[in-house]
C-alpha cells in the first residue's frame, strides 16, 4: 500500500516537472499532452477553394470529394451518398470500412514492421498469403511473387516468362510477346505494350516495345458466325494465334497473355469454354507460355477464386491477381508460377527482378484477411447466386431496349454493350460519348450510383460499354436498387442524344 502511494507520487512529481520544463514552449505541451484523436474521426485537409493538387486523370475537372465509406456506400463532402455498383474498377469486393481488414493492418503497424526489405529479410505475413494462394489452386502453381498493383504483377510476369526461356535454354532469343487487340494489362511501359487499347496507348507509342504481336479477342458477340458451336469458335481462335506463333517463328515468342475475363477492353466479356485449353495447347505445342491475367477477374470476382478454374484441364503457366486480392484496403497485385517454370527457375536460384514495396506485410496482411472473410463467409456461393440473379434481372428490365446490344458477364461482373442499332449492332458514333454521359449521369444526384465505363471496344474508338461489379455481400434489395437506378439513368441519357 505504501509502495503504491510512492509510485503515484512519484509519477505525479515527474508529470509536473515536465510540464515546467516545457511551459516555454507551449504548442509542444499542447502536442504532447492532447486527447488521442476519436477512432474514425477523420482529419480535414483544407485547401485552397476551387485549386486542384491532386493530379488526376481530367487536370480541369474535380471529382466528388469523400469523407467516408461504410459497407455498400461512399459519403461525400456535399453530403451525397453514392453506392458503390462497381468497386471502382472492380477493387471493392468487401465494401468500405470493413473493420476486420482495417484492425489487421493496424496491428501489422503495432509491429513496427512498416518495411521490410526483401533484400535482406522475409516475413510471416507475406509467406502465409503466397502458401494461402498457392494451396487455393490446389497446388497447380508452385511459387507466388507479391506486388503493389496488378500493373506490377504483369510486368512481373513478361520479365519471368523471358527470365524462364533464358535459364532454360540459355539465350534470350524469346522474345516476342502474343496478346488479342482488345485487352488491357497495365499502365508501365512494359504492360502497356502489350494492351490492346488504342486510347491508353497512344500518347505513348513512341515509348512502347516493337515485339508485340496481337490476335483477335474472344468476342463472340461480334465474332460468332451464325450457328456456329463453341468447338468451331475455339478452333478458328487457335488457329489464328499458331499462324501468327508460325509467321513469327516458334523459336522467337516468349509468351501469349489473355484475361479469362475481359475488362475494361472489351467490358466483361468471358471466355468462350474450351477457349483457355484450345490457346495453351497451341502455345505449348511450340513452347510458348501462357500468362493469365486475373488482375480485374480474379479473387472471385466471377464465382471462382480464380477464373481460370472455371475451365475444364486447364491451368496457366504464370497467373496475375491484383485489385480485388487487396479488396482496396492496400495496393497489392500477386503473380504465380507453375511448377515447371519453378523447377527451370530453381536451377539457377534467382528471378532478377525487384520493386521495393514488394512482399509488405501491411499489404499481405490485407489481402490475407480477405482471403479468410471470402471463405468464412462462403461469399464465392453468393457471388455466383447473386450473379445469376442480377444477370436476369438486367436482361428481364433492360434486354429489350432498343440500343442495349448485349449483357455479358460472369459472377458478379457485367458488362452492357449499347448500340445505334440493335439488328446489325452498329455502334454508336464516338462523339457522341455515350458510355461516359452514363457513367457522369448515374454518380450525378439524384441517382448517386457509381458504375464504370468503357469505349472502344468495336475498333478501338466506337463501342460503349458500361460495367456493373457490386461488393460480394450484395443482396437482391441491393440488385433491385442497382437495376432501378441504372434503368432510369438509361432512359434520361438517351431521352437526351439524337439516335437518329
Amino acid at each position: 500500500m505504501i509502495g503504491g502511494l510512492v509510485t503515484k507520487i512519484t509519477h505525479t512529481l515527474l508529470f509536473t516537472r515536465l510540464k515546467a520544463l516545457l511551459n516555454r514552449d507551449s504548442h509542444i505541451v499542447k502536442w504532447v499532452f492532447r486527447s488521442p484523436p476519436k477512432p474514425h474521426a477523420f482529419v480535414g485537409f483544407p485547401v485552397q477553394s476551387g485549386v486542384i493538387y491532386h493530379l488526376g486523370e481530367d487536370v480541369n475537372k474535380p471529382n466528388p470529394v469523400l469523407k467516408s465509406g461504410k459497407g455498400k456506400y461512399l459519403y461525400t463532402k456535399d453530403d451525397r451518398k453514392i453506392f458503390d455498383a462497381s468497386g471502382g474498377a472492380a477493387v471493392s469486393c468487401l465494401g468500405h470500412g470493413n473493420t476486420r481488414i482495417i484492425h489487421k493492418i493496424s496491428g501489422v503497424g503495432r509491429l513496427g514492421i512498416s518495411y521490410a526489405s526483401s533484400t535482406f529479410f522475409s516475413n510471416d505475413i507475406s509467406e502465409a498469403l503466397c502458401k494461402e494462394l498457392i494451396l487455393s489452386t490446389n497446388e497447380a502453381m508452385r511459387m507466388c511473387y507479391l506486388t503493389g498493383s496488378g500493373s506490377e504483377a504483369n510486368e512481373s510476369a513478361i520479365k519471368m516468362a523471358c527470365s524462364y526461356h533464358f535459364l532454360k535454354n540459355g539465350n534470350t532469343s524469346r522474345h516476342i510477346l502474343i496478346s488479342r487487340s482488345r485487352s488491357y494489362h497495365g499502365t508501365t511501359i512494359g504492360t502497356l505494350s502489350i494492351s490492346g487499347f488504342a486510347s491508353r496507348k497512344e500518347p505513348y507509342l513512341p515509348l512502347c516495345m516493337k515485339d508485340v504481336y496481337f490476335v483477335s479477342p474472344c468476342y463472340p458477340y461480334r465474332q460468332r458466325e451464325k450457328g456456329e458451336l463453341d468447338d468451331a469458335f475455339n478452333a478458328r481462335k487457335a488457329a489464328e494465334l499458331e499462324a501468327l506463333i508460325l509467321k513469327l517463328g516458334p523459336e522467337k515468342v516468349s509468351a501469349f497473355i489473355a484475361e479469362p475475363v475481359v475488362g475494361a477492353a472489351l467490358g466483361c466479356v468471358p471466355f468462350v469454354p474450351g477457349y483457355l485449353k484450345a490457346m495453351k495447347d497451341v502455345c505449348h505445342k511450340y513452347g510458348v507460355l501462357f500468362i493469365v491475367d486475373e488482375v480485374m477477374c480474379g479473387t472471385g470476382r466471377t464465382g471462382v477464386l480464380h477464373a481460370w478454374q472455371a475451365e475444364s484441364d486447364f491451368t496457366p503457366d504464370i497467373q496475375t491477381m491484383g485489385k480485388g486480392l487487396g479488396a482496396g484496403y492496400q495496393p497489392i497485385g500477386a503473380m504465380m508460377i507453375s511448377k515447371d517454370i519453378f523447377n527451370v527457375l530453381s536451377k539457377s536460384g534467382q528471378f532478377v527482378h525487384g520493386h521495393t514495396f514488394e512482399g509488405m506485410p501491411v499489404q499481405a496482411v490485407a489481402a490475407l484477411e480477405v482471403l479468410s472473410i471470402i471463405k468464412e463467409k462462403n461469399l464465392l456461393l453468393n457471388v455466383n447466386k447473386k450473379g445469376l440473379y442480377l444477370e436476369q434481372r438486367l436482361r428481364s428490365i433492360l434486354g429489350d431496349h432498343p440500343h442495349v446490344g448485349d449483357i455479358r458477364g460472369k459472377g458478379l461482373l457485367w458488362g452492357i454493350e449499347f448500340v445505334k442499332n440493335k439488328s446489325t449492332k452498329e455502334p454508336f458514333n464516338s462523339e457522341l460519348n455515350v458510355s461516359l454521359k452514363l457513367q457522369e449521369l448515374a454518380l450525378s444526384a439524384p441517382f448517386n450510383m457509381m458504375i464504370y465505363q468503357s469505349s472502344g471496344c468495336v475498333d478501338h474508338k466506337r463501342g460503349d460499354v458500361i460495367m456493373l461489379a457490386p461488393s460480394f455481400t450484395v443482396t437482391k434489395k441491393d440488385i433491385d436498387h442497382i437495376v432501378d437506378v441504372l434503368s432510369k439513368v438509361i432512359k434520361k441519357t438517351f431521352d437526351n442524344i439524337d439516335t437518329r
